[in-house]
């Protein structure tokens, strides 16, 4: 009878808010109108797109954005994890200039791109070698491609809801119930050498190895688009062993852990060493076209076009744009930051950690059930009647078909902002204060009590 009655004032409040958003949002909903005749759906991408029509941002410092409309709101989303040290930070937009006068694309080798991948290669475990990108997509593309070539295999394993960008391959169980390619335009045989199994499922995963030939084991250390979800019980140790076991590269997707968790990324955090490395996002210090792989030299080495002349024996990888001197300064300057300053993930730590205990305690105190997931600045709140441990039970658990939209519109009609609006998912910076996660914690309080008055 209770959630019966919190379904009812989840339609009550949405009617309100909506009311509410229309009043603050003129400038964003015109916006919208224009938008929708020369970009489909009325967007860049489709998770921006929020009922009844999105927000359009048009400058953004430190933690906070600033809508067409004037308004202010405490970002959540941080350039979808890219913001690592908030929007804007000084010593990279120094950085930036610095290198403008230089050229924007050299075209050629540059001196800038050797320096970030040395210091690469000395920060992040196990990355003896590093090629840059344009995109975390087109990194991973590449790694996957690299893994087969090694390995002379064709299938590869992923996660349940592993988001890994827009590539073919894996491009498949990302959407619940899992079953469908993630496009149109996919022809089966694309997706035929690609076999998903459930994160935290160790058993599945050893049933798979054993069935079949897999090249590579791509899997993200903590789930992102999923909705923060962490692995447990040593699973990352156990798929390492796995993957050594049955002869299969493990390929951390690391586009967003990577710098995030520590400035050595999931494998520093956790323990664990992978064969290859995904980056993207904070990789290229806030900038566009970011992205990068890397790993063990006798893997990377396959793209070496000196030792394999032969483009049938070797891996490609090239692009235009790749190396450039804007990312290869920004993301230098960023991570040197991060090494320099780790004190600012200890008190990231403490801060999120808290957070996720408070949230779960004012979960227990209203009697709703909702739980938390993550670590470090990764955080899930989940609306489900116990604790997620993958994503499919992030979907088949939950008890309410609205809180996490009507949630969504009540956060950013309070000047609180965080993608997507049905999944609570927030990929907080670390310059964020306890301050902010307070604003997020009692707003969230507020909801939850206007759910349950009477």
């Amino acid at each position: 009878m209770m959630y019966a009655r919190i379904e009812e004032r989840l339609v009550e409040l949405s009617k309100e808010l909506v009311d509410k958003y229309f009043e603050k949002t003129a400038k964003s909903k015109r916006l919208f109108e224009r938008a929708s005749k020369v970009l489909p759906a009325g967007v860049t991408y489709s998770i921006r797109w929020f009922k009844p029509y999105p927000i359009f941002i048009e400058k953004a410092e430190g933690v906070r954005v600033w809508d067409v409309d004037g308004n202010s709101y405490v970002d959540f989303w941080m350039g979808h994890g890219t913001h690592i040290l908030g929007h804007k930070p000084e010593f990279v937009i120094e950085a930036v200039k610095e290198v403008l006068n230089k050229g924007t694309h050299l075209g050629y080798e540059n001196p800038y791109a050797v320096e970030y991948a040395e210091l690469l290669t000395k920060v992040v475990p196990g990355v003896e070698m590093i090629r840059f990108t344009n995109s975390g997509t087109e990194a991973n593309m590449y790694a996957l491609r690299l893994a087969r070539a090694y390995t002379k295999r064709k299938y590869v394993v992923k996660i349940e809801g592993g988001w890994h960008g827009g590539y073919d391959a894996l491009h498949k169980a990302v959407t619940y119930p899992f079953t469908e390619p993630e496009s149109a335009g996919l022809p089966e045989e694309y997706l035929a050498y690609t076999i998903a199994v459930p994160f935290n499922d160790v058993e599945a995963l050893e049933k798979t190895l054993k069935s079949y030939s897999v090249a590579a084991i791509v899997i993200e250390p903590v789930l992102g688009a999923g909705g923060s979800i962490e692995p447990v019980n040593n699973y990352l140790k156990e798929v390492r062993r796995l993957a050594y076991e049955h002869n299969s590269l493990l390929i951390f997707d690391e586009v967003i852990t990577g710098f995030r968790l520590a400035p050595g990324g999931a494998q520093e955090y956790f323990g664990v060493k992978a064969d290859l490395v995904v980056f993207g996002k904070i990789v290229g210090g806030g900038f566009a076209g970011a992205g990068a792989f890397g790993g063990r030299a006798e893997v990377m080495e396959l793209i070496d076009h000196m030792k394999y002349p032969s483009p049938a024996k070797r891996s490609f990888h090239g692009g235009t744009f790749v190396g450039n001197p804007v990312n290869m300064v920004t993301g230098k300057a960023m991570v040197e930051y991060l090494v320099k300053h780790r004190d600012l993930y200890e008190k990231a730590e403490r801060i999120w950690s808290n957070f996720r205990r408070d949230v779960t305690k004012l979960c227990e105190e209203t009697n709703i059930q909702c739980w938390t997931t993550g670590v470090a600045t990764m955080i899930g709140i989940h609306f489900t009647t116990s604790k997620p441990k993958n994503v499919r039970e992030v979907y088949e658990l939950r008890w309410s078909k609205s809180i996490e939209q009507v949630l969504h519109l009540y956060m950013r009609t309070r000047g609180i902002l965080y993608m997507k609006e049905n999944l609570v998912h927030l990929l907080p910076s670390l310059i964020h204060t306890e301050e902010e996660a307070k604003l997020f914690k009692e707003t969230l309080a507020e909801f939850l009590t206007t759910l349950t008055r009477k």
